[in-house]
């Protein structure tokens, strides 16, 4: 029986002509764009205002009124690396769906490692970045940038930390060789939550860390 053939049998027409799963993650992406749609709103609304309350402010040096200075709190250049592990690493889970799809283990092993690696780069460099911004005495209800800022961010981060896991997950059942060419669409659908992930981030970052 051909691979087309064992698949309708597994997975009958639909009236979308699509995977039900595959519906069901578009579906999903679909809801979770609405919602980062609205944080990132909420985040610009209390932008338009943040310098309204007390520092550490994201960009500027601030002196409190008891003489405490402030540093800008942002590290530009460690965020920027993440972002461009991520934004390669969604190339990289490409190539590994790629090589599920022509049964090359070897090659799905590889790029879903890599992948993995990249997410777990970024991840741990929220943590420290989090870390590091409390111990500069910016603290979640510290002013009207902390909290918007930490729940937009926040919420990505916790959605790349599913997508790691999910990952994590495949590339178990990869190393055991039960990601087989007719079961690739299994990582196709966390690739599709992935380039979701970065996609979400892309739009973050320069409004987060770049606009002034």
């Amino acid at each position: 029986m051909s691979h087309d053939a064992a698949h309708a049998l597994e997975h009958p027409p639909t009236a979308t002509g699509l995977d039900t799963r595959k519906l069901a993650i578009w579906t999903f992406i679909g809801s979770e764009c609405l919602f980062f749609a609205s944080l990132i709103a909420t985040y610009l609304v209390y932008h338009a205002r943040i310098k309204s309350g007390p520092g550490p402010y994201p960009h500027d040096a601030w002196t409190a009124p008891d003489g405490t200075h402030f540093e800008p709190i942002f590290e530009i250049p460690l965020v920027t690396l993440g972002t461009a592990l991520l934004l390669f690493s969604s190339f990289f889970v490409v190539l590994a769906l790629n090589g599920a799809q022509k049964g090359n283990r070897r090659q799905l092993v590889g790029w879903l490692a890599a992948t993995i690696a990249c997410g777990m780069f970024f991840v741990g460099m929220q943590v420290y970045e989090f870390t590091h911004f409390v111990h500069k005495g910016l603290g979640f209800t510290t002013n009207l940038f902390s909290a918007p800022f930490y729940t937009l961010t926040g919420f990505h981060g916790t959605h790349v930390t599913v997508g790691v896991i999910w990952l994590v997950t495949m590339l178990v059942l990869a190393i055991r060789g039960k990601v087989p060419p007719a079961k690739a669409l299994n990582l196709e659908m966390a690739a599709l939550y992935w380039h979701f992930v970065d996609v979400v981030w892309i739009v973050i970052f320069p409004v987060v860390y770049l606009m002034r």
